[in-house]
């Protein structure tokens, strides 16, 4: 049985002592590179034609260039997909390098292996290994760059980026790199080190007077020794962690030059595309085509029938389009009894009813639920479902790909290039060595481009037919064909004593995928609670959506708090208060926004407010939305989120990630759905898988909490989980309806 509130925060200490391994040689072969280290046999020096081959520029380290023009470029292994962590691992590291913003650039690492980032293994992993003690930290940090390399680490997910390559790697690289570029100025001055300063990208000794742009040093400090344990900056000594400093990104994106993986036009290859279909349910393939009308079509140039897909291949995507709408396609019987949205929810009953008061799979337990049950003053049972849900990313699935002389390139928009890599190693046949993923921007992911089922067709596809081939995924075969959020189904239970405080809660769900603590209402202090899991399969293919399982848990735990709350007669924030007497930091941020949203304040008529907080991927997040019935359907008027985080490194990016999470989750509480029909998926487009409008967003307000030398949380997802209960008990609040399925609007139809 494992103790709910058994969770350790990693102390700063123990965060930094295991830099000592940096460089250190843990693994055979010497340095490695997920840090700092440089010297002869380090494969650092196997970088440099890769990422410093232009004129005049130095790799000081792994993770940071300083060219002839002082310019200072910061590598990132991480994918920007308008999320902002190009310019914020910038930021961290220029920070502690003393580099002047202005003259800081990103440059995308390359995808081929060189820049795993133990951390980030670790922390989707074994992320309890991040507590380590400092003298297993070799062993640890040693174990997972190998399961890094094993797995294809080079992940830009779990709003991890900032609190894994930021944290352990860019700031340690910055710190390092400003200490060689010290050591070499004090040697050619000589002076002592200690007498250097630094400043915008300058060394100053103050005594003499001289001082010297950190490009006059680069070549010489690459060659001094390392610092293994740099010390990094307090808050107290930032310049630009802590500051809203510009992303590096925007300009492109504002004057149309930014490249995205729909945008790929190689030079010198005369491209053709691809559209394709795939089979409408899944597990099903394709038995029989009638392609000659298809043929005739102009700008066709092949046909594929590939046994899981067709692809037509032409001149444009547009003839290629409507040539596959002529093609007359069998497709094999599906195994599948499930039909329609409601057999898949008969089966997830059918298991929580064969698990029972006690069956399925322990997720956590303390104290003894069954008794408080038994003894209970008031019993409150209440069952949630939510549906599956596509990730709908505004740039269309795409892949450009071309296989030649026993070499394969593709270019696309992914979440995970080595993955993609390994995926088409298996999918065509060629050693990873002879496959090279070149991935710019990505237009939208939400965990969709962490699969690579796009990118193993576009590969599959320039083999067979031998042309370079930009393949396209349509709208509608992504939002039917695709992969989704599961859809689950929850009980729960509560047991209030005579005072109304609630000493018993049970729940038991049927998907768990990820992270682990999704479903466990820690936070609280309730002595008795029983969590458990009766999994049943899913119809449709699972992938992760934006906040994982946080995005049903979130919504599962904290609507029914507030049944508790309301049973109890009490004020559904007050009622949470009362029990995070042992949470601080949670008691903090929702009074913040308790007082933002003038909580208190008599409702106006038709209108109420609702409450939610929930933690996710190290954020506490709490939500307020207010809600207008006067129509007799939700409008949503204002929303207030009070976050903490630990420390936020860029406050205006952050709180930008946060609206958009806000978004997202309302989007998808009030719409988002898809249905089963026949086995396959209704929804096929934006007319009937609908987003929020701008005139139906409520206004937003989210301040921040910096609370302290803590682990440092993300931003992508925390403000996805509290939206959907916020605007649910909003709506009870207004008119005493509770709803406990998802989405919102088709009940107000």
């Amino acid at each position: 049985m494992s103790d709910l509130n058994s969770k350790k925060e990693r102390g700063s200490l123990a965060k930094w002592s295991r830099r000592g391994f940096i460089g250190a040689g843990v693994l055979a072969g010497g340095g490695l590179l997920i840090g700092i280290g440089v010297r002869p046999g380090n494969p650092v020096d196997a970088l440099r034609p890769k990422v410093a081959a232009g004129a005049g520029e130095q790799l000081v380290n792994s993770w940071v260039k300083i060219d002839a023009d002082n310019i200072v470029t910061a590598i990132v292994p991480h994918c920007e997909m308008g999320q902002g962590a190009h310019s914020v691992l910038a930021q961290m590291l220029a920070d502690e390098l003393d580099a002047a913003w202005e003259d800081v650039r990103v440059m995308q690492a390359p995808a081929d292996g060189s820049y795993v980032v133990s951390d980030t293994a670790r922390m989707f992993v074994a992320p309890f290994t991040m507590n380590a003690a400092a003298w297993i930290e070799p062993t640890w940090d040693g174990l997972f760059t190998q399961i890094g390399r094993f797995t294809d680490a080079m992940i830009t997910g779990g709003s991890s980026s900032i609190r894994s390559t930021g944290q352990y790697q860019m700031r340690i690289a910055g710190a390092a790199a400003r200490q060689m570029l010290k050591g070499a100025a004090a040697e050619e001055w000589g002076v002592p080190t200690s007498q250097i300063t630094t400043r915008d990208s300058t060394l100053f000794h103050e005594q003499s007077g001289r001082s010297a742009p950190y490009s006059r040093f680069a070549a010489a400090a690459a060659e001094q020794p390392m610092d293994h344990t740099p010390q990094l900056k307090s808050p107290a000594e930032y310049r630009l962690m802590g500051k809203s400093k510009a992303r590096t990104d925007i300009p492109a994106k504002v004057d149309g030059t930014a490249q995205f993986g729909i945008d790929a036009a190689p030079e010198g290859l005369d491209l053709s595309y691809a559209a394709v279909v795939r089979p409408p349910v899944n597990g099903t393939s394709v038995t029989s085509m009638n392609a000659e009308r298809a043929m005739q079509m102009p700008g066709v140039l092949q046909i594929l029938n590939m046994g899981d897909f067709v692809a037509v291949v032409g001149d444009s995507y547009w003839e290629a389009q409507q040539a596959l709408g002529a093609i007359d396609i069998e497709w094999s019987e599906a195994e599948s009894p499930t039909r329609s949205t409601e057999d898949q929810f008969v089966a997830f009953a059918a298991a929580l009813d064969e698990a029972g008061d006690d069956g399925g799979d322990e997720v956590a337990a303390k104290g003894d639920a069954t008794s408080a049950f038994a003894d209970a003053d008031t019993l409150i049972e209440a069952e949630y479902r939510v549906p599956y849900l596509a990730h709908a990313p505004m740039e269309p699935v795409n892949c450009t790909a071309l296989v030649k002389d026993g070499k394969c390139d593709v270019w696309t928009s992914t979440q995970v290039p080595l993955m993609a890599r390994t995926a088409i190693e298996k999918a065509i046949g060629l050693p990873k060595d002879d496959i090279t993923v070149h991935h710019p921007y990505l237009g939208g992911a939400f965990g969709r481009r962490l699969e690579n089922d796009y990118v193993t067709m576009a590969a599959r596809i320039a083999k067979a037919t031998g042309y370079p081939v930009k393949m396209i995924w349509s709208r509608e075969e992504d939002t039917q064909k695709g992969v989704y959020r599961p859809a689950d189904l929850s009980r729960h239970k509560a047991a209030l004593g005579a005072d109304g405080k609630l000493v018993g809660y049970a729940s038991i769900f049927t998907q768990r995928h990820d992270p682990a603590e999704a479903s466990v209402p820690a936070m609280y202090n309730i002595p008795n609670t029983s969590v458990r899991v009766a999994a049943s399969d899913l119809h449709l293919p699972f992938a992760a959506w934006r906040s994982v399982d946080h995005s049903q848990q979130g919504w599962f735990v904290e609507s029914f708090i507030d049944e508790a709350a309301h049973a109890a007669g009490k004020d559904p924030l007050e009622y949470r208060l009362a029990m995070l007497g042992n949470s601080p930091r949670h008691a903090a941020v929702l009074r913040k926004v308790a007082e933002m949203s003038d909580w208190s304040a008599p409702a106006a008529q038709d209108t109420a407010k609702g409450v939610a907080i929930v933690e996710s991927f190290g954020t506490i997040v709490a939500e307020v939305i207010e809600v207008d019935m006067a129509a007799g359907k939700p409008k949503m008027t204002n929303c207030w989120a009070v976050c903490d985080a630990g420390f936020i490194m860029n406050p205006d990016g952050f709180r930008n990630q946060i609206e958009g999470g806000i978004v997202f989750g309302l989007t998808a509480a009030m719409y988002g759905e898809i249905d089963l029909v026949d086995g396959a998926a209704k929804q096929s487009n934006f007319h009937d898988y609908k987003m929020l409008r701008m005139n139906e967003v409520p206004a937003i307000e989210v301040a921040i909490i910096n609370s302290g030398d803590i682990p440092v949380g993300g931003a992508g997802e925390p403000g996805l989980p509290p939206a959907a209960p916020a605007l649910t008990n909003a709506i009870f609040a207004a008119t005493g309806r509770r709803l406990r399925e998802l989405p919102i609007a088709k009940q107000f139809a």
